[in-house]
């Protein structure tokens, strides 16, 4: 499942299922762009990739802002000339149980979870419309399908993803662009991280394979939905929890 010659945009690049996202779209021949607010670590990544002979490209940005979307997809487009595949993956968390829970926070999730892959797809979208080709993946979570407590914003933001997948695979199906979403589970990540001990093997206690994932997992079914092989399937959630949740 190659991916040479497609420009992919993969947003939240710079660390976790981002990264690990980019490092294995540019094995598979990809020219990445690498979108997130950290330009340190974009930085780090780009280099990382071009130092194994592959093509990356670092755009600071914050999917929030839609100043930014656009000036940083302009940006990628003077760069590579045309971008293919769309990768929704920047998230922010701010918990609290609901009763408790600031506006401010509410709205600072779903501007970066829920808005930012609309601002996003707005972009690319004019693009792979008159190419008559793309594929747009959203990086949602197995939480927008069971529920968690103290994370009302988050939930809600992954869940709308999930709508938002689905009403635009309709919508662009005849132009033969793709749109599907990954739902990772418990995944070892920076957002996970900062869990204490006792709260992960209560997670892993749960999970019928007995382990968190990795990025690199979670990649795996990405680069699928990107790839040729992948060109009947639309509207999906594809689901990657060691069977944490069975739909």
């Amino acid at each position: 499942m190659t991916l040479n010659d497609r420009v992919a945009l993969i947003t939240g690049a710079s660390q976790g299922i981002g990264r690990a996202t980019a490092l294995l779209f540019a094995e598979r021949g990809a020219r990445v762009v690498l979108a997130a607010r950290s330009a340190d670590k974009l930085a780090a990544v780009e280099a990382e990739i071009r130092q194994a002979g592959g093509q990356a490209l670092a755009v600071t940005l914050d999917v929030s802002d839609e100043e930014q979307v656009k000036s940083g997809i302009k940006q990628a487009l003077e760069h590579f000339g045309h971008i293919d595949i769309l990768v929704n993956n920047a998230a922010i968390t701010r918990d609290q149980l609901q009763i408790r829970m600031k506006r401010a926070d509410w709205e600072a999730v779903l501007a970066t979870n829920l808005t930012g892959a609309h601002l996003c797809i707005q972009r690319v979208l004019p693009g792979m419309l008159r190419q008559r080709y793309g594929r747009i993946i959203n990086v949602t979570s197995v939480v927008a399908q069971t529920g968690n407590p103290g994370q009302a914003n988050y939930v809600a933001s992954k869940a709308g993803l999930i709508g938002l997948t689905k009403a635009l695979a309709v919508e662009v199906a005849s132009r033969k662009i793709t749109v599907n979403a990954i739902a990772p589970g418990f995944i070892i990540s920076p957002m996970t991280d900062g869990l204490p001990e006792k709260n992960k093997q209560a997670l892993i206690a749960r999970i019928p394979l007995g382990r968190m994932g990795t990025d690199r997992e979670v990649a795996y079914g990405i680069a699928f939905l990107a790839s040729d092989q992948a060109s009947y399937v639309t509207g999906h959630v594809l689901g990657i929890n060691g069977g944490l949740y069975l739909a």
